[in-house]
């Protein structure tokens, strides 16, 4: 009894754990998106420098709390887009500064021309606030420094009342503060969010290459070329011994009468031979390949041999899972016009998958096209992974299909905000072409074109529109799928 509680909370627990660990995973995705993180800074760091300016205020009697309604106006403005016109921390110091000084300006000529009538009461002098906003326009025109909240601090210095002063000086200490954590945040983070953030551009650096179909060599040297882009990169080939190398390998050995004894001086079983054989033939093959490669590309090679057990797909996961392999690079293979059973398996696994479609044994990839279809983590890796490949010289274009004019725009802004967050060669591009016509007239530009396996999308989804890849198939330029594994990953490293 005892004993079947334990089990039972034991799977409670371990269920709990992985529910947990694709929580983190779902969320660590949602924040790769450089809108979500946007907001995110907005909701979190906005209140929080407000708040500071507030307590630093609170302790300075002569700072005024209309200081702030502009502040927070010009604080969200530049966390809510970093790379916006708005959003230059000189300008938005300079911005509200040079607003508040006009209106303290504008009040002080009011005050002492003999034509305009003094304000009653607590009424603000309508020719002091059209002269603030004036100066503030042709200010803040002459200078360069268009800042919206600029206007509101020229009006609210009109309010401050003998404290006029004292309000410009505070709107320029606090506004450098905002300006100096916002400066902080988008250097040393929001610049660096794929370091950070990006899975692929951290891990993917393990990369197993199962040597499989007609040309296997070309694939592998392309994970080696991916896993040498890191410091830490290695290459496993594997190589899977199945019942038809196993029956050619006893064919051989009863050819030529082989007499193996094992350690107690017995005749080993012909089969047992046979399964040697079959596998030291295929080590001694791997490891030429992993020469090859070393020599090549100066990565780091191992080589494994496995024996195919109930499914070559689960083989291969199995080991990448037991050599720490984070990535799985293997050769296109389909069925009926579609993915084979062997790479749907792998996708449906918690390892990155990267397919290889080669035309005409290319070894070095240079310039790369990476369509995106909207923002996710698989967009990250695709670009990741074609900056390893392109490497100092080459050149990666990130292009996306619209449908209508109006949509241009969005596709622009979409595109800077992924490219913004990685170092390279990168161009962005956005046709109006449909992706089958675009692909076709551009793919003799490139070497690779990187492609989402689109394993996120509904069943209803995709046979309404089938992935892209399903409906390209004769392209001069190899075609690399990608699918990001379910990774349970914790929210930062």
């Amino acid at each position: 009894m005892l004993d079947s509680v334990r089990t039972r909370l034991a799977t409670y627990y371990a269920r709990a754990k992985r529910l947990e660990r694709r929580r983190l995973r779902d969320l660590r995705r949602w924040v790769e998106s450089t809108r979500n993180l946007v907001h995110l800074s907005v909701v979190v760091l906005v209140p929080l420098l407000i708040a500071t300016v507030t307590a630093i205020s609170n302790s300075l009697e002569q700072l005024s709390f209309l200081l702030f309604p502009p502040l927070a106006a010009g604080t969200y403005t530049l966390f809510a887009d970093p790379e916006g016109k708005y959003s230059k921390p000189g300008k938005f110091v300079a911005g509200l500064t040079i607003g508040a000084l006009c209106g303290w300006g504008a009040f002080e000529l009011v005050a002492i021309s003999p034509f305009t009538p003094a304000p009653s009461g607590q009424s603000v002098s309508a020719v002091s606030a059209g002269l603030g906003i004036f100066l503030t326009a042709l200010a803040t025109w002459m200078f360069d420094i268009e800042e919206p909240s600029a206007f509101s601090t020229a009006l609210l210095t009109l309010v401050a009342g003998s404290t006029q002063f004292d309000y410009v000086l505070s709107v320029a200490a606090s506004s450098a503060i905002v300006a100096l954590a916002f400066v902080f945040w988008k250097q040393q983070f929001y610049q660096r969010r794929a370091r950070f953030l990006y899975q692929s551009t951290k891990g993917d650096d393990h990369v197993l290459v199962p040597m499989r179909g007609e040309h296997p060599e070309t694939s592998a040297m392309f994970g080696a070329r991916l896993a040498a882009a890191h410091d830490a990169g290695k290459v496993v080939l594997l190589d899977i011994v199945d019942d038809e190398a196993i029956a050619a390998a006893e064919a051989a050995l009863l050819g030529h009468d082989a007499q193996v004894l094992t350690d107690s001086g017995e005749k080993q079983p012909l089969e047992e031979q046979a399964e040697t054989k079959a596998a030291t033939d295929a080590a001694a093959d791997l490891e030429a390949w992993a020469n090859r490669l070393r020599t090549k590309v100066g990565v780091p090679v191992e080589v494994v041999v496995a024996v195919d057990g109930t499914s070559p797909a689960q083989t291969v996961i199995q080991t990448a899972q037991s050599t720490n392999c984070d990535l799985i690079v293997t050769p296109y293979e389909e069925r009926h016009g579609a993915l084979s059973p062997f790479v749907r398996t792998l996708f449906r696994s918690e390892v990155d998958v990267a397919v290889h479609r080669s035309v005409g044994g290319r070894t070095r990839w240079k310039h790369i096209l990476v369509p995106i279809r909207q923002p996710s983590d698989v967009a990250h890796a695709m670009i990741d992974f074609g900056l390893r490949l392109a490497g100092r010289t080459g050149r990666v274009s990130v292009a996306n299909c619209i449908t209508a004019p109006n949509q241009r725009r969005a596709a622009e802004h979409m595109l800077s905000d992924l490219v913004d967050a990685f170092e390279g060669n990168l161009e962005t591009r956005v046709s109006r072409a449909t992706i089958e016509a675009f692909l076709s007239a551009n793919a003799p530009q490139y070497d690779a074109i990187f492609l989402g396996a689109s394993t996120d999308r509904s069943a209803a989804s995709r046979l309404i529109s089938p992935p892209t890849f399903e409906r390209i198939h004769e392209l001069e330029s190899d075609v690399v799928i990608v699918d990001r594994g379910k990774h349970p990953l914790p929210i930062l490293d």
